[in-house]
């Protein structure tokens, strides 16, 4: 064999080697996911009930809004998205860890893909044993030594690799939960504004029945002193007060928590809570836009972290089967002793030395194996929490749909209940005061329009808070997954 053939056949065994390393790991690309024609069980129709005179769009194919808490058109609204983006604490946290991923994903790059090169030095005294009959018998001694030390571990079968696409991975599964993070967190304050705002208004109405309750009861005791009803029509009514009053602390209380849960979103303490927006002031969007599914499954921050997580534990099985084979490291030292401080730097002070070590895992009681197998039960784990969290995603716009394709519906009959009771209530009190009706007959009047008020403030805050819950469901563009930066670092 002429040693050209040799050569050829050796760096063939090697490219094949170093190959072999590549197909070591399951794929990195999560299953085809369900491609629904539809997001819900029945189709819905593109536009909501007309009420108040909006009629939501909802904008089949358009992609998802990124500042979507804009399209409420209230500034103040805007101001406390920005504040809890930039105060709230968790975020903060999340922003944080998500540095330090990079951080140590930099670092592995550095240590495993690169050689290293350290320095040192060494003065040390020594004492030796001296030979029988010869000389003293004990050798007292100085030594000076400067070392420089190369290693690199050539990573034949792919571990290093295996390792850095690993970390990459995770750093874009903590990316995209970082992005989650921040739209959870957006529109959270938004749902919180609008459900401190409904329950703030609910109060005041509800305090204003409790009133019109007591008043209807003196009016009732008045008449049954004057022989016009029984006792038992003034207990049913003080029955109906109570039963009004009974509810007022714990709106009350239920107010005040969601102020204050508004103001540590922001990153405010509880006494810093910032008062109430007028349901009135908030604008609700008209266009609302929906992805189809395949473009959703590209802008949820949720399923693109999933994703991100059966690249990791992919590679995690590449690391895992390649530490089964051969691993070689070079090392190499250069440098300079002496016995005297004087001669540290002469050519008879020079010392080196280099090798290659080659390390064949034989026996490990089973333990690499079950790694590897521990490994591969870890990524069809990922596989399955994959899926899950597309059926989830998909299941989670279709709710949203469905409720507020119904809000519109039950606002516009809480509306029409409430304006029907309104006329009513002006025709009562018309009457009331040409002396056609007595005052309780008046006072029943506006405790029906209160009540279906207070019907109508509920429809409309939840057809506002499931407005907010369909742009955060949507996700928002996503730009290209990290890994394909970070692994070549």
């Amino acid at each position: 064999m002429t040693p050209a053939t040799h050569t050829l056949r050796v760096t063939a065994l090697a490219a094949a080697l170093v190959l072999a390393g590549c197909a070591f790991a399951p794929s990195a690309k999560p299953p085809a996911s369900p491609s629904p024609v539809r997001y819900t069980a029945q189709a819905l129709p593109a536009d909501s009930a007309k009420v108040d005179g909006i009629a939501q769009h909802f904008s089949l194919g358009e992609r998802a809004v990124p500042a979507w808490w804009h399209e409420y058109g209230n500034a103040t609204l805007d101001v406390w998205v920005a504040e809890g983006l930039r105060n709230n604490p968790s975020l903060t946290a999340t922003r944080h860890t998500l540095e330090a991923a990079h951080q140590l994903l930099r670092a592995q790059v550095g240590s495993s893909m690169l050689p290293s090169l350290d320095g040192g030095t060494q003065t040390s005294r020594q004492r030796a044993l001296g030979f029988p009959d010869v000389g003293p018998p004990t050798n007292l001694y100085d030594v000076y030594a400067g070392q420089l030390q190369l290693s690199y571990n050539f990573d034949l079968f792919g571990a290093t690799r295996h390792g850095i696409a690993q970390a990459a991975a995770e750093v874009d599964q903590q990316s995209y939960e970082f992005d989650a993070a921040k739209r959870a967190l957006a529109a959270n304050i938004v749902i919180a504004a609008i459900n401190a705002s409904s329950l703030n208004e609910q109060l005041r109405i509800s305090e204003r029945l409790s009133s019109l309750a007591h008043e209807q009861v003196d009016l009732t005791e008045h008449a049954r002193q004057l022989g016009a009803a029984s006792q038992d029509d003034v207990l049913s009514l003080r029955q109906q007060a109570a039963s009004i009053d009974t509810s007022l602390p714990p709106l009350r209380a239920q107010a005040q928590r969601a102020r204050h849960a508004l103001a540590v979103l922001l990153g405010r303490t509880p006494d810093q809570a910032p008062t109430n927006l007028a349901l009135a002031d908030l604008h609700l969007p008209e266009d609302v836009p929906v992805s189809v599914p395949s473009d959703l499954l590209q802008q949820r921050p949720d399923v693109l972290a999933s994703a991100a997580a059966v690249h990791a534990a992919s590679a995690q099985v590449g690391v895992a089967t390649a530490n089964l084979f051969p691993h070689i490291s070079l090392s190499a030292s250069l440098g300079t002793a002496a016995f005297t401080p004087s001669k540290v730097f002469t050519p008879a002070g020079s010392i080196w030395s280099a090798g290659v070590s080659l390390t064949q895992p034989i026996f490990h009681g089973g333990a690499l194996l079950a790694q590897r197998r521990a490994a591969i039960a870890s990524y069809n784990a990922a596989i399955a929490n994959y899926q899950q969290t597309v059926l989830e995603a998909f299941q989670n716009v279709a709710d949203t749909l469905t409720a507020l394709s119904q809000d519109a519906l039950t606002l516009q009959a809480a509306q029409e209940e409430a304006s029907v009771a309104q006329q009513s209530l002006a025709d009562t009190d018309a009457r009331y005061r040409l002396g056609g009706v007595s005052y309780p007959s008046r006072v029943l009047s506006e405790q029906h329009w209160q009540s279906a008020s207070l019907t109508a403030i509920q429809a409309r805050a939840a057809r506002l808070a499931d407005t907010a819950a369909l742009f955060q469901a949507m996700g928002t563009p996503q730009p290209a997954s990290l890994t394909q930066t970070t692994t070549h670092r």
